[in-house]
């Protein structure tokens, strides 16, 4: 790890304008997969400035009717909350399916959106890779590929979002609040938030140089039941193969979206309207376009299969 400098921020508008001044700033927080980064020399800030003392951590009502989730609420803290079980039991679900509970202990929910879009090629630092120096290469393109995305992959980087619970919050339409270095304010949809890779994948949110994220908003519940279901390699500690977050009401509408197929959550709203036609239908409008590799190519069964579970489950 290289020699770097630490802050504690006394304000929000602090933070962001020490962020923009510093180009080789980070903000931390749970530190979960920062310093993990930071140990590979992958990420390589010359200055933190810990965010940890501005009161960011709780989750309150919102006059609309939903709820504002603090960007220092802690990932157990979230899962475990009455409000969220109860009217948002996707995003429960989804946290509690995520890493291991000593990190959700210490894992923020800005941090969890903002974890970086990886692979295994990203984390070996002896194989060329376009998220940790631009224009070098994807190793994985060639490479091995069971892991990788199948939608919205680009000649420039094939990995996946390894986030849980941004996949549920893209399921219930969340929107993230953020300030900006100048004190300005704006709110940005989650399915807008993170990038698509394209030519330009170490870019991977739609964040501004010093731009920090001060909360989450859930729109009002929208009912239904709520079921997330992450399939992997193992039963705990490992990223999704695939994951689905579904909502379904009693008239068979609902909502529809996915992890581990896509640098970000994915989700094609015109495949909610197939739900009432079922699991084949949704994943069709869901994963049409589908680059796939032969050692991943088994995604779209996949995706199929482990939502027809969901929706066979949901009629019983």
């Amino acid at each position: 790890m290289r020699t770097f400098s630490y802050e504690r921020a006394t304000s929000v508008a602090n933070a962001a304008a020490t962020a923009a001044r510093n180009e080789t700033a980070k903000f931390i927080a749970g530190g979960t997969n920062l310093l993990d980064l930071m140990k590979l020399e992958i990420e390589t800030p010359t200055h933190l400035i810990d965010v940890n003392g501005l009161g960011m951590d709780r989750i309150e009502p919102t006059e609309a009717g939903g709820l504002r989730i603090g960007a220092l609420v802690r990932n157990t803290d979230l899962a475990s909350d009455q409000r969220i079980r109860r009217d948002y039991g996707l995003l429960s679900r989804a946290l509690v399916a995520g890493a291991s509970g000593q990190l959700r202990n210490k894992a923020t929910t800005a941090g969890n959106l903002l974890q970086r879009t990886r692979c295994p090629y990203f984390y070996d630092t002896n194989q060329p890779c376009n998220k940790r120096q631009p224009g070098s290469g994807c190793s994985a393109i060639g490479g091995f590929t069971r892991l990788h995305g199948i939608m919205g992959v680009s000649d420039g980087c094939i990995a996946t979002h390894p986030s849980d619970m941004a996949v549920a919050m893209r399921a219930l339409d969340a929107v993230v609040e953020t300030v900006k270095p100048d004190g300005s304010t704006r709110a940005i949809p989650i399915g807008e938030f993170h990038r698509l890779p394209g030519s330009t994948p170490h870019i991977e949110t739609a964040l501004e140089r010093g731009e920090m994220i001060t909360a989450v908003i859930l729109p009002p519940p929208i009912g239904g039941r709520h079921v997330y279901r992450k399939v992997r390699d193992r039963a705990s500690y490992a990223f999704a193969l695939v994951s689905v977050a579904a909502i379904v009401r009693n008239d068979g509408s609902g909502r529809v979206a996915l992890g581990g197929v896509a640098h970000k959550p994915w989700r094609v709203e015109a495949a909610d309207a197939e739900l009432p036609n079922g699991a084949v239908a949704v994943t069709a409008k869901l994963l049409e376009g589908a680059r796939t590799t032969h050692e991943n190519a088994f995604k779209v069964t996949l995706v199929e299969r482990t939502l027809a579970g969901i929706l066979d489950e949901m009629k019983g």
